[in-house]
C-alpha cells in the first residue's frame, strides 16, 4: 500500500508535539508486531486519540488505519487526509462494507486501529465495548493489542472547548501484551477481557500520572480519583440523551420520509 501522506503527517505531528513541549510516556511498544496484522484496540477519551494511539506503533515502524465514522471523511479538511493515510470511513447504516474493508486490510498485514467504545467517554473510564475488535481478529487470525491513552482529554474532548495549543501536558501511552483468540473461543468472554485489560492499563496511567489538575480543572479526572469528570452512570445518561437528540433532529429533517 503506497504511503505519501502518511509519513508527512506524522513527522507534522511530531514537530507540533515537540514545539508544545508534551511530555510522553510510551510503554509496552515491543507489544506491536513487527510485521503481519494486528487489531490495536484503544480507549477514547478525545477527539485527538487516533494521533496518538497511532504513535504507539511509531517505535515498531508500522502505520495504523484507524477505523473511523463516515462523517470525519466527509469534512472538506480532515477527509482528503484520513483517505490519504488510507483510514477506514464506518458507516453505522450500511457496516459490512466497513468490517470487510478492515478484515481485508488485516489479512493483508496492515495494523486496524479500534475504539472499541465507539464514542468518547465522558466519564474517561473504559465504556461497555462490543465483540467486533475479537471477531476482526479471530476472522483474520492476528492478535487484539489492547492500548490505554491518557492526557489528551486535557486538550480537545466531548463537552470542552478545544485547547490545541496547550503546553507542556504529559500524554501517556500504554500498550498491553497482544491476546490471541481464535474460533471456538466465547467471543463475549474474550470482550469481557480485552476491557478488564484496557481497564487496568487505563486505571495504571491515571493513577501514575505526573500532573494533578489544578483548582478549577478538576474535570478532566475520573470521579473516582477524587475529580469532577461523570461518574459511569452519569455519563450513560448523557449519552442516552445526546442519542435521542440526534435521533429526534434527524428524524425532523425534511428528507426523513
Amino acid at each position: 500500500m503506497s504511503d505519501i501522506v502518511y509519513p508527512p503527517v506524522i513527522k507534522t505531528a511530531l514537530g507540533l508535539f515537540k514545539a508544545l513541549n508534551l511530555k510522553f510516556r510510551l510503554e509496552g511498544t515491543e507489544n506491536i508486531p513487527g510485521t503481519g496484522g494486528a487489531v490495536l484496540v484503544s480507549n477514547h477519551v478525545s477527539y485527538l486519540d487516533f494521533i496518538f494511539a497511532g504513535l504507539a506503533a511509531h517505535p515498531a515502524g508500522r502505520l495504523v488505519r484507524f477505523m473511523a465514522k463516515k462523517e470525519i471523511f466527509d469534512n472538506r479538511i480532515a477527509g482528503p487526509l484520513m483517505r490519504g493515510m488510507h483510514h477506514i470511513p464506518v458507516d453505522r447504516d450500511a457496516g459490512a462494507a466497513s468490517y470487510k474493508a478492515a478484515l481485508n486490510a488485516l489479512k493483508g498485514g496492515e495494523i486496524i486501529g479500534v475504539f472499541a467504545e465507539a464514542t468518547i467517554s465522558r466519564s474517561f473510564t473504559v465504556k461497555e465495548i462490543k465483540s467486533g475488535a475479537v471477531r476482526m481478529a479471530v476472522a483474520s487470525k492476528v492478535p487484539l493489542v489492547p492500548v490505554a491513552i491518557w492526557g489528551p482529554q486535557r486538550m480537545w474532548t466531548k463537552g470542552r472547548k478545544k485547547r490545541l495549543l496547550q503546553r507542556n501536558v504529559p500524554v501517556t501511552i500504554l500498550i498491553g501484551e497482544p491476546m490471541h483468540p481464535k474460533r471456538g473461543d466465547d467471543y463475549d468472554k474474550v470482550t469481557e477481557e480485552l476491557h478488564s485489560r484496557m481497564s487496568e492499563l487505563l486505571e495504571k496511567a491515571q493513577r501514575e500520572y505526573p500532573d494533578v489538575p489544578a483548582k478549577g480543572e478538576t474535570w478532566w479526572q475520573p470521579a473516582y480519583l477524587g475529580g469532577t469528570a461523570p461518574t459511569p452512570e452519569e455519563a450513560a445518561e448523557l449519552d442516552r440523551r445526546e442519542a435521542e437528540d440526534r435521533k429526534a433532529r434527524r428524524e425532523s429533517r425534511p428528507d426523513a420520509g
